[in-house]
């Protein structure tokens, strides 16, 4: 598998590299990221073949399609860190709600979030990695809430790895900035930044271009990469989960092979939409993709006009803080992938002067062919939470925006799946003020009053967050978050 640059080359690097390399170095030429060269589909009888293979074996058989430079053997034991998730067969099981919906449940990994689906086999990839090219990393990461506490939980210890995680102030749940402030290892680094996710991903990005940053660490020996989805070592697991979600319809005898569904998938960094575009793109039969938004519905913008337009937004805090996102950074692959470099280029430039960009029409209906939006407000999420608790079904702030597009006329005869990317002990005030009418709760509160009325247990994981001392209290100016990271290496 070939990766190139979705600006364009400036001379400077390779034009196309292995995936390891991508992995190793993510951000390329002009601050453009890599993507495939190209995808070749599955075989016509692959899906068949997988149809009972558990989720190890059919995400090793679509790794080796793929063809991707990793030993086989270490991507074994990537994929077998799938036994740490609630069924080690079936790490991401799917529920059916009613007749034509049904739940991908994607959380059931150590940091209860769908964030671990994808760290958990790439972290052990990273450090192998490193440790055969006898080199030291630093891994960047930003984070809205659940990047955060599953980098840090893959690369805990790892050789040859230190992580610098930046989160929002403010912009997490409790429980989300307990995972993460309260991490103990010494190869890690938590820093709260005073901004927005917006703010700690650019800082992240200014990181990885700092001409600065990098002479200082050549300096200390230390090479540069990142946990974000601007990493394809990230995408690549997101481009699995899809096809496993299929095959559980056809063991359940939902539809029958060939059948066209349609995901929902809520979105902000847009990696699960595009892992899902990808998986497209390898033959699995998707009839549409639908990506949800909250009130920063810039997503929904351009999939419905063809335009990104940040000029005259602010971002809004919602409910649904992981979705708090206005610059989607995986959108750029998109574009690469159907409209090449140098439109890319001239986009993202166009961006980056005037915060906006206008697909011309052409373009404009390439993207509709694949993709819908919509966006839900947090009184409706609410409402979707209230509603399917009363069902029986307990689920997450992020989760319930998809059940607006499901239910819509456009969709309601169809196969839908919706990606859920969070438990519900995640954002858990939110749930509690939806079924239980408590309103400004402590998450620790909260999780007692959902636990009680649902009649289930908190995990261990998250009840244990409480009681566990704060390692990293420290929040910062995004003017100082450089010299916080060369501080903690320098120690």
């Amino acid at each position: 598998m070939i990766f190139t640059e979705t600006r364009g080359n400036d001379g400077t690097r390779d034009a196309r590299v292995s995936f390891a390399a991508a992995l190793l170095s993510p951000i390329s030429s002009f601050g453009g990221i890599y993507s495939p060269a190209q995808l070749s589909p599955i075989p016509a009888d692959f899906l068949a073949r997988h149809l009972n293979s558990t989720y190890q074996e059919l995400a090793l058989a679509l790794l080796q399609h793929l063809d991707i430079d990793i030993e086989e053997s270490v991507l074994r034991q990537a994929l077998a860190l799938y036994s740490r998730f609630d069924d080690a067969n079936d790490p991401a099981p799917l529920v059916k709600i009613d007749e034509k919906l049904f739940v991908s449940e994607l959380y059931h990994g150590p940091t209860r979030a769908f964030k671990d689906m994808a760290l958990q086999p790439f972290g052990l990839i990273l450090s192998d990695l490193a440790q055969r090219n006898n080199q030291q990393y630093l891994v960047l990461t930003a984070t809205s809430g659940d990047t955060g506490p599953a980098a840090l939980e893959t690369f805990r210890d790892r050789a040859n790895i230190r992580v610098a995680c930046l989160y929002p102030d403010g912009g997490t749940s409790d429980v989300q900035r307990l995972q993460m402030v309260t991490e103990t290892a010494d190869n890690l680094k938590v820093i709260g930044i005073r901004g927005n996710f917006d703010d700690a991903q650019s800082a992240l990005k200014s990181l990885l271009a700092s001409p600065t940053f990098k002479r200082r660490l050549r300096e200390l020996d230390i090479s540069l990469s990142a946990a974000n989805s601007v990493n394809f070592g990230r995408i690549i697991f997101q481009m699995l989960y899809q096809f496993h979600s299929y095959l559980s319809l056809l063991r359940q005898q939902e539809i029958e092979l060939g059948d066209e569904v349609v995901l929902h998938i809520p979105s902000g960094n847009f990696g699960n939409a595009l892992g899902a575009y990808y998986a497209q793109r390898l033959g699995l039969p998707l009839a549409k993709i639908v990506i949800v938004s909250n009130a920063n519905n810039v997503l929904t913008e351009w999939i419905e006009h063809g335009r990104y337009d940040l000029s005259k937004r602010e971002l809004i805090a919602t409910t649904s803080p992981a979705m708090d996102i206005l610059k989607s950074s995986n959108v750029e692959r998109v574009l690469f992938d159907l409209f090449g470099a140098a439109r890319t280029r001239e986009l993202m430039q166009q961006l980056d002067d005037n915060g906006c960009y206008q697909l011309e029409a052409d373009e404009h209906d390439r993207i509709k062919a694949v993709f819908a939006a919509d966006f839900c407000s947090d009184e409706e999420s609410m409402q979707f939470i209230k509603q399917a608790f009363e069902r029986g079904y307990l689920l997450d702030p992020h989760t319930s925006t998809c059940f607006k597009t499901c239910r819509s006329a456009a969709f309601a005869d169809q196969v839908n799946i919706i990606y859920s990317t969070a438990e519900w002990t995640k954002f858990a005030p939110v749930i509690d003020a939806a079924i239980n009418g408590n309103r400004g709760q402590s998450d620790r509160a909260a999780l007692a009053s959902i636990a009680a009325r649902a009649n289930i247990a908190v995990p261990s994981v998250i009840a244990e967050l409480f009681d566990k001392p704060v390692v990293h209290p420290g929040v910062v100016e995004k003017q100082d978050i450089e010299a916080e990271i060369l501080k903690f290496l320098e120690t």
